[in-house]
């Protein structure tokens, strides 16, 4: 749907927009779009600002199962606060069956491959499946990563779908004022059971 040179484009284009203009410029591209989250610190953000812009956009929640009792009482809450619509996808095999057969395996484990792709990877393929996006509205930003370095406000994902990431150039200082002055929560008792270190890639962006 676009080329690389109309995302190098957007990317310069946009260096020093707002996130309201980010994404109201990503809607008028194209208006079949989702934003994913998975209640991680600084979510509510990126979900606040899009459901600003269209309040019944689709919210994909991959829940890996894992989450700790605070992020699931988090997500609750920012689902109730914004009136979320959430469409929630979870894994084919529950975590407490998981654990009897594998448990969480380090990421050095033959076995870790195999737990991403039923925690992570399976569940958000059938989301985007379901949803067929041409827009995805993600919170990813500049430092989290190396690959996430590299990819700037707009990219494209594997499936050639418009990745938009209106907060990438924001510091975590700046989402607080933020989440402050709109009377937002935040969580940071955040699990992912896939990284060990919280700089690794997660697979669902790289």
């Amino acid at each position: 749907m676009f080329t690389e040179s109309q995302i190098e484009e957007l990317n310069k284009s946009f260096e020093k927009a707002k996130p309201s203009e980010i994404i109201q410029k990503a809607f008028e591209l194209n208006n079949n779009a989702v934003v994913t989250t998975n209640f991680r610190p600084y979510e509510a953000a990126i979900l606040h600002a899009v459901s600003l812009v269209e309040a019944k956009i689709p919210v994909v929640w991959c829940d890996t199962g894992y989450n700790t009792p605070q992020t699931y009482k988090h997500a609750e809450q920012v689902i109730k606060d914004l009136n979320l619509n959430v469409f929630l996808y979870v894994p084919k095999q529950t975590s407490a069956h998981r654990d009897v057969v594998m448990g969480i395996p380090t990421v050095d484990a033959p076995e870790h491959a195999l737990f991403t792709e039923q925690v992570k990877l399976e569940p958000f393929k059938r989301a985007m499946e379901e949803h067929k996006p041409n827009v995805w509205f993600t919170n990813l930003r500049q430092g989290q990563t190396a690959f996430r370095n590299s990819i700037g406000i707009f990219s494209l994902s594997k499936d050639g779908v418009l990745k938009v990431s209106p907060f990438y150039y924001w510091s975590d200082e700046k989402l607080d004022t933020y989440l402050e002055e709109n009377n937002l929560p935040n969580e940071f008792k955040y699990f992912d059971p896939t990284k060990a270190l919280e700089n690794r890639e997660c697979g669902l962006h790289a």
